[in-house]
Order: structure tokens, then C-alpha cells, then sequence
């Protein structure tokens, strides 16, 4: 198992990434990279980011400010282009330059789902890495009513063993309701 606290390349490209669009927009980290940077031991090669929808001027900003410390588009160079994606609800993905792995999955909020994501966002101590998360529980919620593959569902196990004093299933219940009439 992956010692929590210990430092890798996915958190070392997650922090840098993550600092460069907080000074644009508030963003969560979602999926299984909040199980894996809380000590799961299994394989990825992604990151998978919410930001909030932005206009193509700031967009334009944050996409310049990543370009400027060595990160690339895979989709596209032109800052229209993936804007346009994202705005179509289609994640775009980032990758250090000359490296094709890992890379960052962005997408923009979709809807009031993800806003409360953001919204209820927190910094996980655990991990040892200054990122903003999505809510445990929340996370919880969507690998168990929506995701369902058995990662999915490890992934949960292991944020409800190693997160026993964020556990609140009232609350995971709730989210879960919000999922099945946003999303199913």
C-alpha cells in the first residue's frame, strides 16, 4: 500500500497543475485520485479535475498561465478550440510537455451537481498534498450510485476506512438521491 504522505510524480503533476489554475478559478479533484493520494494502492495515469465554467477571456488567461509552465493540450493548441470543448461538456486533457504521462482531465461544472462539488470542496491533511478535493462523501456517493465499477466501489471502501471521522451517511445518502435525479 502507498504510504500516505508519500510523494509521487501524479502528486507532484497535481500540485503544480492545481496551483497554476487555482489563480484562475476555484476546481476539485475528483475520482480516483482521491482514494489513491489517500494512500490506495492501484494504478492511474489520469487526474480528473472540475473547474468552474469560465468566459473565453479568462479561460484564455489560465489556459496562457499553464502554457507559460511547461503544460500542453492534447485536444488542441488554440485556446478557442478547447475552450469550445469544454463549453460543449467535453473534458479536455493537459500533459507536461515532452511527456504524455500523467495528464489532467478537465471539464467544466456541468450543472448544480458539480457546483455543489465545488462548493463543499476541502483540503484533505492526509494526503499530504495542498490540493482542493471533492467532499468524501460526495466522492463516496458517486462511486457507489453512479460509477460502479469495482475500482469505483474500492475506491469507496478504502475513503470510508481511512475516513472514518468524515463519514457521514445521511449526507452520502442525500448526495446519492441528488445523483440519481441529475444523472440517472
Amino acid at each position: 500500500m502507498r504510504g500516505i504522505g508519500d510523494r509521487n510524480i501524479l502528486d507532484d503533476f497535481c500540485i503544480k497543475f492545481s496551483s497554476i489554475v487555482e489563480k484562475h478559478c476555484k476546481y476539485i479533484v475528483v475520482s480516483g485520485f482521491v482514494a489513491i493520494s489517500s494512500g490506495r494502492s492501484r494504478a492511474t495515469e489520469d487526474i480528473d479535475m472540475i473547474i468552474e465554467r469560465l468566459n473565453m477571456i479568462n479561460f484564455g488567461k489560465m489556459h496562457q498561465d499553464l502554457i507559460a509552465n511547461g503544460f500542453v493540450c492534447i485536444q488542441s493548441e488554440k485556446p478557442r478550440e478547447i475552450y469550445d470543448y469544454l463549453k460543449n461538456n467535453v473534458a479536455v486533457r493537459y500533459t507536461l510537455k515532452n511527456s504524455p504521462l500523467p495528464d489532467m482531465e478537465v471539464k467544466f461544472a456541468k450543472d448544480e451537481l458539480d457546483m455543489l462539488q465545488i462548493q463543499s470542496r476541502t483540503k484533505l491533511l492526509l494526503t499530504g498534498i495542498d490540493v482542493w478535493f471533492s467532499n468524501v462523501n460526495m466522492n463516496i456517493a458517486f462511486k457507489e450510485e453512479l460509477l460502479k465499477s469495482d475500482k469505483d466501489i474500492k475506491d469507496a471502501e478504502h475513503l470510508r476506512k481511512i475516513y472514518p471521522e468524515l463519514i457521514d451517511e445521511p449526507e452520502i445518502r442525500e448526495y446519492k438521491r441528488i445523483i440519481r435525479e441529475k444523472r440517472l
